[in-house]
């Protein structure tokens, strides 16, 4: 063995040794790092909302779907119970459920997941003017609300809305013709 091959040797053994001690370094600094932020989350809701927290018994959910839209663009539709309020994340009571929007060329169907709710619960309603269906369905321990804006007018007397497995569907037919005041759709 020549003085080249020793040299290496010793180099390579110190590299190895200096490469995993860097990467454990980096790993420690990384969870420091993330045990800093989930403590000074924590401090700032409790300073801004006290209230809030304490009688908050929830979990934290907020999620997005993304879908491409007729036009080519991308719809981000937002979910969940975390809302942005003057620039800032807000815990609300109400969950807003992931809402589908499908479109026929004589139809409008909804599709919303309101998992661990009673159909009886469900409370589901076409606006005045046609073109926002609102669902809420509340039990003791979760409440949901969301306003979907329809794509087109729709009748709100041919609505069917069916419930099965915590996914409401309903179903509107479009049309051209004018009501007064919301209806009420019932859930089978």
């Amino acid at each position: 063995m020549d003085w080249w091959d020793e040299w290496w040797r010793r180099r390579r053994r110190y590299w190895e040794e200096d490469i995993f001690s860097d990467l454990e370094r980096f790993f420690e600094d990384i969870m420091r790092f993330m045990r800093d932020m989930e403590r000074r989350f924590y401090e700032e809701l409790r300073e801004r909302r006290p209230e809030r927290i304490e009688r908050f018994e929830g979990p934290f959910i907020y999620g997005f779907s993304i879908t491409i839209g007729p036009d080519g663009r991308p719809i981000i539709r937002e979910f969940g119970n975390v809302k942005k309020l003057r620039g800032r994340p807000s815990i609300v009571e109400e969950r807003e459920p992931l809402v589908d929007v499908f479109e026929t060329q004589d139809e409008v169907t909804v599709v919303a997941e309101i998992p661990g709710v009673e159909k009886e619960k469900i409370d589901v309603k076409v606006s005045e003017d046609g073109k926002t269906l609102i669902i809420s369905a509340t039990n003791e321990k979760r409440k949901y609300y969301k306003e979907v804006e329809l794509p087109a007018k729709v009748d709100p007397t041919s609505a069917k809305a069916n419930y099965k497995n915590g996914v409401l569907e309903v179903r509107l037919k479009k049309v051209g013709r004018e009501k007064e005041g919301g209806y009420k759709i019932k859930v089978d």
